[in-house]
């Protein structure tokens, strides 16, 4: 189980990240230079109803949306892991995640937010970071 709080102290740890706190939701989001990689995300009304449509709804506890790299890996990622990963379809067609914290496990919230924060970060600041970590 992951905490808002992990992922703040994950997210604060990535080279230019920073938090900000979102000017319709008020709650916090993560970014760099280069854009947004990870944000709190609350339901809003639209998707209350379009998830019940569906059959389906929104969990409790937080949830946090993550950048990913393409549609592709997004649809891979939902497959592979949809303990604790979902979508809405509010974001069909976009290159995000949402994840429920209750159901994570820090250490996986970690590759997460870190794999988010490559895809916005400086191109120079993310080659070093991965060089640092042999992951070049």
């Amino acid at each position: 189980m992951a905490t808002v709080d992990d992922v703040r102290e994950i997210a604060l740890a990535l080279p230019g990240a920073e938090e900000r706190i979102g000017g319709h939701t008020h709650e916090p989001a993560w970014r760099v230079k280069g854009g947004q990689f990870a944000w709190v995300r609350t339901p809003r009304g639209t998707d209350q109803r379009q998830l019940a449509e569906l059959g389906r709804s929104w969990p409790g506890g937080a949830v946090l949306g993550v950048r990913v790299s393409s549609l592709e890996e997004k649809d891979a990622l939902l497959a592979a892991e949809p303990e604790w990963l979902f979508t809405i379809p509010h974001f069909d067609g976009y290159p995000a995640v949402l994840v429920r914290l209750d159901a994570i496990a820090r250490d996986r919230l970690a590759e997460l937010v870190s794999d988010a924060w490559l895809l916005r970060a400086p191109f120079g600041v993310a080659k070093t970071w991965l060089a640092e970590r042999g992951l070049e």
